[in-house]
């Protein structure tokens, strides 16, 4: 059997890692009585810009997997879903010490689920460097463009909010009515995140979940016509939303602006599942089209994806909480809806994975 992720020796660090370490501050002074207070975001002061990510090869763990399953769904395993097209929620198992076998079914499981929850986990108590390990098998771990991670750990993403400090998701929805903001993560990257993972360390008893969606069933719900008009073009992604949060944190970002053109309709590399591939958050306009054409097909592509109830799921969190997510098939939004008395506090890991794979046919 392979070694579980608390046998894993410490990683080498990936160079844009190295890159991203440096002096800085804690966003928030942590409280020294905070069992977590290491967790809270810091965020490295930026001297010199770095350049822009690199492309690598990418082979998907999901794609080694065995489609039984047997090293991760055991017999402990009680699963509880959540929806016929997305949403599983699971008991009896312990993501830290599964094997690399059963880490590849995961991949494969969590792409065919769209977004698998796990209890009772002691993921957020393992070393900084076990959490490094354990996401790389499903990628490269990503350094976000905007310092707010864990002190010298640039690629653990760093969620806080309490009653100092609004929040990232509070800041990028402050002027709006309505707070909710779909989106695939880093999808303005030119290859964005795939099997990722938001771990809790502290939160409201009620309130501050998360929504989640299957990008998969909206796109099927469309005609086979409207199909045929998605197939082939692309639309523009762009980090841009994140320069207003750096300016309201007082920090700077560590790479320039990045725009990426991705499919609007891409293919999961081990499903084969086509999905719709664009969210109001990065999203920009489609490539080719004048400005009133592509509003009007995006404004049509966001309100389909959002009203649609029916293939949607709402995740709550409680301690050891581990929530999984595909971002090639899923779009998500926090509901930040409660009093900022209350700290909310989570990391995320995030492996980027392949360029997204465009459809050729409907």
């Amino acid at each position: 059997m392979a070694p579980s992720v608390a046998e894993v020796e410490k990683p080498t660090q990936a160079t844009p890692i190295e890159a991203a370490k440096a002096a800085g501050k804690y966003l928030l002074p942590p409280d020294p009585s905070y069992k977590y207070a290491k967790y809270v975001p810091y965020g490295e002061e930026v001297t010199e810009t770095q350049p822009p990510l690199e492309y690598f090869d990418h082979v998907d763990p999901g794609s080694r997997a065995d489609p039984a399953k047997p090293n991760l769904l055991t017999p402990d395993a009680k699963l509880h879903h959540l929806s016929p097209y997305i949403g599983t929620e699971v008991s009896g198992i312990q993501l830290s010490k599964l094997s690399k076998e059963g880490l590849d079914e995961l991949a494969l499981f969590v792409a065919e689920r769209k977004l698998v929850i796990f209890r009772e986990q002691d993921l957020k108590d393992i070393s900084p460097d076990e959490q490094v390990a354990f996401t790389k098998h499903f990628g490269v771990p990503h350094v976000h463009p905007l310092p707010m991670n864990v002190k010298d750990y640039p690629s653990l993403f760093a969620t806080y909010r309490d009653d100092r400090g609004q929040g990232i998701a509070n800041t990028l929805t402050q002027d709006r009515i309505n707070y909710l903001g779909w989106h695939s993560d880093i999808s303005f990257e030119k290859q964005p995140a795939g099997t990722t993972f938001f771990y809790i360390l502290d939160g409201p008893e009620v309130g501050g979940d998360t929504l989640y969606l299957s990008t998969v069933e909206a796109y099927n719900r469309l005609s086979p016509e409207f199909k045929k008009l998605l197939i082939g073009l692309k639309a523009v992604h762009s980090s841009a939303p994140f320069d207003r949060v750096s300016y309201a944190q007082g920090s700077k970002l560590r790479r320039e602006r990045v725009e990426t053109e991705h499919p609007v309709v891409r293919v999961h590399p081990v499903t084969g599942e086509k999905s719709l591939y664009v969210n109001s958050s990065f999203t920009t306009h489609i490539v080719g089209f004048k400005k009133e054409e592509s509003d009007a097909l995006l404004k049509f592509l966001y309100d389909h994806i959002a009203k649609g109830a029916d293939y949607q799921v709402r995740a709550s969190y409680r301690p050891g909480t581990v929530a999984i997510w595909d971002n090639r098939v899923t779009a998500h939004s926090i509901v930040p809806d409660f009093n900022n008395k209350f700290r909310r506090h989570h990391i995320r890991l995030t492996p980027q994975v392949e360029k997204p794979i465009p459809a050729t046919e409907p």
